[in-house]
């Protein structure tokens, strides 16, 4: 009677979980889920999609999220992969569409264009760069991006251009979105990863994972104009409101970065119980969330006070990712 009853208790307070407002979405890669937080780190429901969800982002009226199912663990793993992106209600909390990419796989990288509610997304079997229409649940069209494992992409000033990394080849690709062109191929530093815009459009930072270096890329000369040295294995970026302030997860350095803008140098690094194979910010740039892949954890970082607030437990196996602040 005890055992059933439990069984009950917890079936009772999962429902009443399910009910709140979740603070973030967690792609919880090795278990094949997008799962829901509440903001003091209590699971609040899941979705189960493909195997091995990799990137998460926004549709364009935030109602839904888009997730990429690579179909393999790793970036560096054989294997053709999947041709899937998942679409999950935010609402309902459940998966409400599949976009099949067809011949295209290994699906990653994720970008919206606000103006027609498109996505752009890399693909890594064959390499190149999708241009997707949500809502007919199709692919537009395929961009060749002339190099290899092209891994994050990040959008140019007005979103006419895409700046693709390619992880394998050292440069990012500068895909102009209407012509198709590669307008230009940027070398960086050895396996370049994420980026972020700045707000005028003028200026691009691009992590350098084996360089440990930031790349600033000039938008308007499409070269880099400046270095930012970093801790171990830099991947993910992200920049303050106030612009003032890079923070970066740092894999092999099982930590989080940051760097000074002004002074193009890294100022400080805070420890996390793991490898954070991600980072992203709150809107209002005061916290940081990474996912500590094969710790099962979520790191949740004061980016002021550049201490640890908390870390949020996920089910063993989860292998969480990616993380999307959802308030």
């Amino acid at each position: 009677m005890k055992s059933v009853l439990a069984v009950i208790l917890a079936s009772l307070a999962a429902a009443r979980l399910a009910g709140q407002p979740a603070a973030i979405a967690v792609v919880e890669k090795k278990a094949g889920v997008v799962a829901f937080y509440t903001d003091d780190g209590k699971r609040a429901g899941e979705v189960k999609v493909e195997s091995f969800p990799h990137e998460i982002i926004f549709s364009p009226d935030r109602r839904s999220l888009y997730v990429t199912n690579n179909g393999l663990l790793w970036m560096t793993d054989p294997g053709e992969g999947h041709n899937t992106i998942s679409i999950v209600e935010l609402a309902s909390r459940r998966q409400v569409g599949v976009i099949n990419l067809g011949s295209y796989r290994r699906p990653h990288g994720l970008a919206l264009l606000p103006r027609s509610g498109h996505f752009v997304v890399t693909i890594e079997n064959p390499h190149g760069l999708l241009l997707v229409d949500p809502a007919a649940r199709k692919v537009l069209r395929n961009y060749d991006v002339k190099g290899q494992n092209p891994h994050m992409v990040v959008l140019g000033p007005r979103g006419e251009t895409a700046y693709v990394s390619n992880a394998n080849s050292g440069a990012v690709a500068v895909v102009n979105l209407a012509s198709g062109n590669v307008e230009k191929l940027i070398p960086t530093g050895q396996n370049p990863q994420g980026g972020v815009l700045t707000r005028d459009g003028r200026r691009i930072y691009l992590t350098n994972a084996a360089s440990n270096t930031i790349s600033i890329i000039d938008t308007e000369k499409n070269e880099v104009s400046g270095e930012i040295k970093t801790g171990e294995n830099p991947a993910r970026i992200a920049l303050t409101p106030d612009e003032k302030t890079l923070v970066y997860n740092l894999q092999r350095g099982e930590g989080i970065g940051f760097a000074d803008v002004g002074a193009r140098k890294q100022v400080a690094e805070v420890r996390l119980p793991g490898r954070p194979l991600s980072l992203a910010l709150t809107p209002d740039g005061r916290t940081a969330y990474l996912g500590l892949q094969d710790s099962d954890k979520i790191a949740v970082v004061s980016v002021a006070e550049r201490k640890i607030l908390r870390i949020i437990a996920t089910p063993a196996g989860a292998g969480p990712d990616s993380v999307l602040p959802l308030q």
